[in-house]
Formats: C-alpha cells, structure tokens, sequence
C-alpha cells in the first residue's frame, strides 16, 4: 500500500507539472504532439485534440512534446514552439513550476481546515515528570521513581519532557547529575546514560543515551494541541506556511553552497521521499497532505534552477536570447544541453548514494566486502 501510494503521489505531481506546460502552450497556440506520464514502454495511449496521451510502465517522470521544441526541425509552422514570442515560450516554461507551487498552496490550505497536531506546543505541554522506570536501568540503579519531576541534569534546566529527552539522547555514556522534585523535597543523583539502538523513518539504527524511564501516560485527549482554522484563516496561514518553506528551502540551498551545511542533511531523493511518505501516511491524513505539500513546493525550487535540462534553464536561455537579439548558434546550445544533462545525471546519482547510506545500504555493502 505505501508503494501505490508513492506512486500516487508522485504519479500526481508530475501530471501536475507537466499539465502546467500542456495548458499554457495550448493557451498561446502552441500544438502539443504528446502528453506521457512515466517513461519507458507505453503501456496504453489514445488521442484526442491532435494529441497523444500516453501512461509509461516507469512511473519516475513524464514529458509534453509540442511540435517544433527543438530548434533543429523547426519547419517554420505557425503553432510550433519555437515561433512563438520570448514572452510566450517563458509562460510555456514557467507554468509547470508555477502549478506545483499552487498545489503546494491549496495542500498547506486543507492541512489548516482540517487541523493539524502543533507537536511543538503539545511537547511543552509534558512536563518531565517520571511515569515509569525500566528495571535494571541507570534511573531505577540511581533510586528514581515514578511521580519524580525531573527538574535539571548537570545544571540545565527543563521546561518540559521533550527538552529533558533531548540532553539524555545526546549525552553519550559520560555520568550526569539529575535533580528532581519528589513529594515536594529536592534531590540530586548522579547516573550513567546506557546507549540503545533505535531506528529512524529511514529504518536506520542510531544509537543514542538513555537512562531508563519512560513518560505518563496522557490523562486526557486535550493533552495534544490541535490548531484548526477556518476556510479564510486557512488561506491566509497557508500563505505564511508556504513562504516558510520556500526560506527554509533556499537557505538549505544556500547553507549547501557555502559549506554549513552537508549534502546529506539538506538532500533526499526518490529513496528518501518514499519513506517520508511512509511514515506521514502513518502519522495522519493532515500530516501526509503536509508532505506533499512540501515535496510539491520543493520540485518547482528545483526545476527553477538555471540548468538545462531544467525549467530554470529553459527560462535562462529565453532570457540570454532576448537579450542578444537572437538566439545562440545550435552547437553552442547542444553543448549546453549536454553539459546540463550530465550535472543533472551526476547529481542523481550523488542523491541515489546519499538515500542508499541514509538507510543503511552503503555499510551493509561495505560490511559484507569486509
């Protein structure tokens, strides 16, 4: 189920995508010779309008070839790419990112009607209070029990669970000392974290510090923190949260460039989106739209980028175009064509490597050759 529903999703996107293209170049009379979903074999196809609708067996992309998009057959008909205006080839261009960037907009409006968990102010919301202790582990050894409200570990003090789990998790196997409140009296012990493995939405295993206790259970539902809005307040909240993302993402991008930031933490590709959805899927229907959201914003920022085979690079050489007066000679634009396709190759591949050894492949492979 969550394999269809990857495909789904994907297989949504891009159709998205590639309708945006579709209906502008039909908008300024451009004529669409075909309009694939997926690659490879079709495995079905008809035609209605003058165009050939096709579904591919490989559902990893998809494409609109409109009559005369290459420079080279060009016969000089009215509705082909090529004799259409700068203006009107950039709107063709333009308007597959523009859509995804919509779609994004209209999932981040649904998440805010139907409501959604603020995990930030449900975590603020627990305090540090022990609900039980595990036998045998560094807390029960230390004399922790359960009701102790968990005030500081090694001076630092904790507003709430979440806080007190996240100086635990990272404080390796080195002894710390804990204070907590218990029956109104203030104690101190000190205790040794132990490492556990635990597995993140990748299915990777990380280990990292525990000592042995777990939280209460909630007493009621209103323990969580929903926020809902209605239909204008959605509209106007989803706006803030797009513009959020689009920041977020440029300044990965730009974090990426300069060196602060890894490949690793700020890339993920098809690998790494499938078990995102994966796990959005399990968390709620609220959160999955959330998802798509985001990864639907991200494919325009991508395409966006001045490179060809991509829309950014597309857009780039209309503009180079309008500028000069007239177009680049047909040698110098195959080699930029090819020196884009081949980054974009290389760059797959890099992104294919990072997903294999976020989930773990690369070291099994290593593992086994050693």
């Amino acid at each position: 189920m969550t394999i269809l529903l990857f495909v789904l999703i994907l297989s949504i996107l891009i159709m998205v995508h590639e309708a945006g293209h579709f209906f502008a170049a039909r908008r300024v009379g451009v004529k669409v010779e075909q309009f694939a979903l997926g690659f490879g074999p079709k495995l079905f196809s008809w035609v209605s309008g003058g165009t050939e609708y096709c579904l591919c067996a490989i559902p990893l992309g998809g494409f609109v070839k409109m009559s005369g998009d290459e420079r080279s057959l060009c016969k000089g008909a009215v509705d082909e790419y090529f004799a259409k205006s700068h203006g009107h080839r950039a709107l063709i261009v333009l308007m597959g990112p523009v859509v995804n960037y919509a779609l994004a907009y209209l999932c981040f409006v649904l998440v805010f009607m139907i409501g959604y968990i603020d995990l930030d102010a449900t975590q603020k919301n627990v305090p540090a209070i022990v609900g039980k202790v595990v036998a045998g582990s560094p807390a029960q050894k230390a004399g922790l029990s359960s009701g102790d409200l968990i005030q500081s570990a090694d001076g630092k003090v904790f507003a709430n669970w979440s806080e007190m789990q996240d100086y635990i998790s990272t404080a390796g196997d080195k002894p710390v000392i804990v204070s907590f409140l218990r029956e109104g009296r203030s104690m101190t012990v000190p205790m040794t974290p132990e490492f556990h493995k635990t597995k993140d939405m990748f299915g990777r295993e990380h280990q990292v510090s525990r000592i042995g206790i777990q939280a209460p259970e909630p007493s009621s539902a209103d323990k969580l923190v929903v926020r809902k809005y209605g239909v204008i307040g959605s509209w106007g909240k989803a706006a803030q949260e797009l513009w959020s993302v689009t920041s977020r993402t440029y300044g990965a991008l730009w974090d990426m460039i300069t060196g602060q930031r890894s490949a690793k933490e700020g890339m993920t590709g098809l690998i790494g989106i499938f078990f995102i959805i994966k796990f959005a899927a399990a968390v709620g229907v609220s959160f999955l739209l959330h998802v798509v959201g985001v990864i639907s914003a991200s494919l325009a920022i991508f395409n966006l980028l001045p490179v060809i085979p991509l829309d950014g690079g597309h857009l780039a050489l209309i503009a180079l175009e309008k500028l000069r007066g007239k177009a680049l000679s047909l040698k110098v634009e195959d080699v930029i064509a090819r020196t884009g396709f081949a980054l974009i190759i290389v760059l797959a591949v890099f992104v294919f490597y990072l997903d294999f050894e976020r989930i773990g492949l690369i070291d099994k492979v290593f593992k086994f050759f050693h």
